[in-house]
């Protein structure tokens, strides 16, 4: 398979200048007027300019995006790489939660690295060439053979030129225990826990313009122990990390926690120390008016994931009030077998449509823009990535309205969302294009999808 170019850059010198200049229209995700462009130097930027601004000192370069409509970089909070694998398979196709997840086990552990490879950078691929520049991803899944499985994905994101929070998830409750998961899947832990702490000295990088994140992701209520989720945030809070896991994702979970604890989804959280700042929830639907005033006070964060949670009848997350009560609310793509995509821009138009039917017709279409940009930034804890401001990183996306679906649309920002907007003309993360024209150079789209295709049926048959 050709990979990526690890390095595609911009013609852009270290030191130089690049005036993006004024774009057709631009979403800042704060109060800044960016309708005059952003001026971007040694991969960040440095200027943002209103209309009939000018940069302040000489251009070296100079990109005309006047037919293009300018958004910070979208982030992905919540993934699964490795599902894009098994996609729309039909023996799940009308499934809801537990028996999706019974039905694709056992295919799962049969996962191998090269699968993984190829599934990690269709991911990350799919995601790019939708306007994403940062993704986190959940991996859990460690049969044998796959103790690597971290390291795969941290090459992947590197040729693909990207920026990620990869989570080391785990799995130690199984079958045989009153958990959902085979036994083939789990491990224990004190070799979840020892892994943790190898990829956070290996791979995590701190301060402004991380590239690499790890963090701590035992899976689900369903499928790890009280005392792996306790060791967890104990390592957590002595590494430096963030915490992550599926919480309140459907009714079956919250039995499941009542019976197997004896506690509320919430109250389970707080009993192994996860209800922190540190933390941020997959999906989050199921909660009481109070359990959101708890999250919220806590600063406990959510990523919500609208496509698989309408593609598995999961529910519908109460986004609005989790943002009112001060939970930082971001968007995900969830995995590429519930949703079945891994399209950023796609699922913000989602977010936006399924909050409407919640909660009324006046919610804009800026929020959910909102949401997909400095929304997942601090769902994520980066305070350097999701808005056009200056000082921030240069992730930025640029899309084309010239396609048939656009014609006759009028509020360029808007049609984004309410015209479907599904595939970006530019991408840049830290400086450097990555997608161009829309296509990611380097890349052999073609074999990849014949590879990663070939590998998905061997996969299911076994």
């Amino acid at each position: 398979m050709t990979q990526a170019d690890s390095h595609p850059v911009t013609p852009t010198h270290p030191g130089s200048r690049l005036w993006i200049r004024n774009p057709l229209a631009a979403f800042s995700a704060n109060t800044l007027d960016a309708s005059g462009g952003v001026v971007v130097c040694e991969g960040r930027i440095t200027e943002v300019l209103g209309a009939g601004e000018h940069p302040s000192a000489p251009c070296e370069e100079i990109f005309d995006a006047g037919g293009h409509v300018l958004l910070p970089g979208l982030i992905n909070t919540h993934h699964h790489f490795y599902q894009t694998l098994t996609r729309a398979w039909g023996p799940v196709a009308n499934a809801p939660l537990f028996p999706w997840l019974q039905n694709l086990y056992p295919v799962w552990a049969r996962l191998t690295p090269r699968d993984l490879e190829l599934a990690a950078t269709v991911a990350l691929a799919e995601l790019l060439l939708s306007g994403c520049t940062t993704a986190a991803d959940h991996h859990y899944l460690f049969p044998a053979g796959m103790e690597d499985a971290i390291d795969i994905e941290v090459g992947a994101v590197r040729r693909l030129g990207m920026r990620a929070t990869l989570t080391r998830g785990s799995m130690s409750l199984g079958e045989n225990d009153g958990g959902l998961p085979p036994q083939s899947t789990v491990q224990a832990p004190e070799v979840i826990l020892a892994d943790s702490e190898r990829l956070v000295g290996q791979y995590h990088e701190r301060g402004e313009g991380a590239v690499i994140q790890i963090a701590l992701a035992p899976c689900s209520p369903f499928s790890v122990t009280k005392e792996i989720m306790a060791e967890s945030a104990l390592m957590a809070e002595r590494l430096d990390v963030r915490l992550h896991t599926h919480l309140a994702e459907t009714l079956d979970e919250e039995e499941f926690c009542r019976k197997m604890f004896g506690l509320r989804t919430v109250d389970y959280l707080d009993s192994v120390g996860w209800l922190t700042k540190r933390t941020w929830l997959g999906h989050g639907i199921h909660f009481s008016d109070a359990e959101i005033a708890r999250l919220g006070a806590a600063g406990t964060a959510v990523a919500h994931c609208p496509t698989s949670n309408m593609r598995l009848a999961s529910g519908v997350a109460r986004v609005l009030e989790l943002e009112d009560a001060g939970a930082p609310v971001g968007l995900g793509v969830d995995g590429s077998a519930s949703n079945d995509a891994s399209n950023m821009i796609l699922e913000a138009r989602q977010a936006l449509y399924l909050q409407r039917l919640r909660y009324g017709a006046q919610v804009p279409v800026e929020r959910a823009l909102g949401w997909a940009t400095r929304g997942s930034a601090a769902v994520l804890g980066r305070n350097d990535l999701g808005q056009l401001a200056p000082g921030m990183q240069a992730d930025l996306v640029l899309f084309r309205l010239d396609d048939l679906r656009f014609s006759g649309s009028h509020d360029p920002v808007a049609a984004l969302l309410l015209c479907a907007a599904d595939r970006a003309d530019r991408v840049m993360v830290g400086g450097r294009w990555r997608v161009v024209d829309g296509q990611i150079p380097g890349l052999d789209l073609g074999r990849l999808i014949a590879e990663h295709s070939a590998a998905a049926r061997r996969l299911v048959a076994g």
